[in-house]
């Protein structure tokens, strides 16, 4: 017989309670922020590009897009894609949040936050990054931006979370990734359903339209709450 939850916390040690604390510490105040703007739209990608690379300037051109309609724009809030987006919503005026977590290396706050966070957990994070976000889109990166990614797919084929659009940028980066979804799909390790989850393009305004169309929820009204789909799912 498994033990009950009441047992269970008689078990737990003072270090596990410690840390259950800070764990919950860094999940109130990423929610405390989330709630704090409408959702926008929550931008993934390398912190290791230059600014002058061309992903960078086309995250740059979306951010600032994304600031003229209205819509923040949520990053990891460091360098490389990140600043680039913040970079070109922030020179619109728009409202430009950055979700930071402490690193050994690379991520620092770029200078073109309206809002900033510093998390310690990387789970808290992509909650917060998550929960932020009526649209996601994922610029070239590394292990972590296929991280989040994955675990964005995931949720959404399982229904653990509210179905968003979901923007891959860069055709020929994810081409190599469509190859192995269309794989998974051929071993039946997944449903081809699963495939329209995302889209793969290299036009920026598709994040756009898809985020007017979507339109600006209130504050109050986080697609989390109630657990109600988007609008739609891309359109082919």
């Amino acid at each position: 017989m498994l033990p009950s939850g009441t047992d269970l916390l008689k078990k737990l040690s003072i270090a596990d309670l410690e840390r259950a604390n800070a764990y919950a510490k860094d999940l109130s105040m990423g929610l405390q922020i989330v709630r704090s703007f409408p959702q926008g739209v929550t931008i993934f990608g390398s912190a290791r590009l230059p600014q002058d690379d061309k992903y960078c300037q086309m995250a740059y051109k979306l951010g600032g897009l994304l600031a003229e309609n209205g819509h923040a724009v949520i990053t990891g809030g460091g360098p490389g894609i990140m600043e680039a987006a913040s970079h070109g919503a922030y020179e619109i005026g728009g409202r430009t949040i950055g979700l930071n977590i402490t690193l050994k290396h690379e991520q620092h706050p770029n200078p073109y936050l309206t809002d900033c966070l510093t998390f310690e957990y990387f789970f808290a994070r992509k909650v917060a990054l998550a929960m932020a976000a009526k649209v996601f889109v994922f610029f070239p990166g590394g292990f972590g931006t296929m991280d989040e990614l994955s675990e964005i797919l995931c949720l959404m084929q399982e229904t653990k979370m509210p179905k968003m659009p979901v923007f891959l940028i860069g055709k020929a980066y994810w081409r190599n990734f469509d190859r192995i979804i269309k794989k998974m799909v051929e071993m039946k390790l997944i449903n081809i359903n699963d495939t329209k989850i995302f889209k793969i393009t290299n036009d920026v305004n598709e994040v756009v339209k898809a985020a007017n169309k979507i339109g600006h929820p209130k504050i109050s009204e986080n697609y989390y709450d109630g657990f109600r789909q988007a609008n739609s799912i891309i359109q082919a």
